[in-house]
């Protein structure tokens, strides 16, 4: 599959654009564990048009994490041209690697955005939508992405019709959530019409699916039954970033992987952790990493006291100390209880 002259590979598995989550030390993490490619967090037109220093700086890319996508959203058709120009242009304005694609979110469905017509809130004017898309396309070098939704809701799933609409709109990939905007994410994403954008003959450029990605059976069938050409996993991989390794593994062997041990768990951590620091400073590294911290060791007997430690503790030389007790303290765990920690 390519993405523009980008080759990721047959059936490649993604790390989905998450707010607050895919930062530049989880996406190093996520390729080092098997993702094909990882996306930033998602960036505001309207930030980055304002030079707002918290969205130049979620444009800083490093050269491990490539193939790396920087995401933009918005509903000024001004506003996301001058973004995406300046995405294109990520390594001299916000220093670092750049960018191999920009995506374009037109999936995202909290209402502070969608509420106010950008992400999912674009599939209520599918014709901005494509208007943005071409202006967007148009105005840069680098390959352009959409990442969607179904629809908005149950009664106006247009995805099979503006999928050709983007595509002709000149993007060289289509990521599609299997959800409606109205169902945020709750209930199963429906796969079904996923399938048939994949299927329809006129369709030429890559598709691929999101939603619902959380063990290496579920991407195979969705590589098998809906035939897309890549697949996403978004929150399935938060505190659980081997789950792309576990996937290849499935994909390529049928077979899966033994549970990681708690020691492995724990040295990726560190691993992580230090590339937190490295990247963002002792303050700013200690306080983003504790979501994932606790999330690493979910599901561990007796663990609560060391999970309030770890998510609370702001001297690194300590959580390292602490994460040494947890390799020590559950490290001689029998792998079939820790099935439940990876989702598996």
């Amino acid at each position: 599959m390519k993405i523009g002259p980008v080759d990721l590979g047959s059936r490649p598995v993604l790390l989905a654009p998450m707010e607050d989550v895919t930062d530049a030390s989880f996406r190093i993490i996520c390729r080092e564990c098997g993702a094909d490619a990882v996306y930033t967090e998602f960036v505001s037109s309207d930030g980055l048009i304002r030079d707002a220093a918290k969205a130049i700086a979620k444009m800083k890319t490093l050269p491990q994490e490539s193939p790396v996508g920087i995401q933009i959203y918005g509903n000024i058709p001004e506003a996301m041209v001058d973004a995406a120009r300046m995405a294109d242009n990520a390594a001299a304005m916000a220093g670092g690697y750049g960018a191999d694609f920009i995506d374009i979110n037109f999936g995202c469905p909290v209402s502070k955005i969608a509420g106010r017509g950008a992400g999912s809130g674009m599939m209520r004017e599918p014709d901005k939508m494509v208007a943005i898309t071409k202006a967007v396309v148009d105005a840069v070098d680098k390959p352009v992405t959409v990442k969607t939704r179904l629809g908005w809701d149950d009664s106006s799933k247009i995805i099979p019709e503006l999928a050709e609409r983007l595509q002709d709109a000149g993007i060289q990939a289509l990521t599609i959530h299997g959800r409606t905007r109205c169902q945020m994410y709750k209930g199963e994403a429906d796969w079904t019409l996923i399938g048939e954008v994949a299927a329809n003959p006129r369709i030429h450029i890559p598709i691929i699916g999101n939603g619902d990605i959380n063990s290496p059976q579920k991407a195979a069938e969705a590589f098998e039954k809906y035939g897309v050409d890549g697949i996403m996993v978004g929150r399935a991989s938060f505190g659980h970033p081997w789950i792309f390794r576990e996937i290849k593994h499935y994909l390529q062997t049928g077979e899966q992987l033994r549970p990681m041990p708690v020691p492995e768990r724990v040295a990726l951590a560190k691993r992580h952790f230090q590339l937190s620091l490295d990247v963002k400073g002792p303050v700013t590294g200690v306080y983003e990493m504790r979501r994932h911290l606790s999330c690493y060791f979910k599901g561990l007997p007796d663990f609560r006291d060391t999970r309030i430690k770890l998510v609370t503790e702001k001297d690194p030389q300590v959580i390292f100390q602490l994460l040494d007790y947890i390799a020590d303290r559950w490290g001689d765990a029998p792998l079939a209880e820790q099935a439940s920690v990876y989702g598996l």
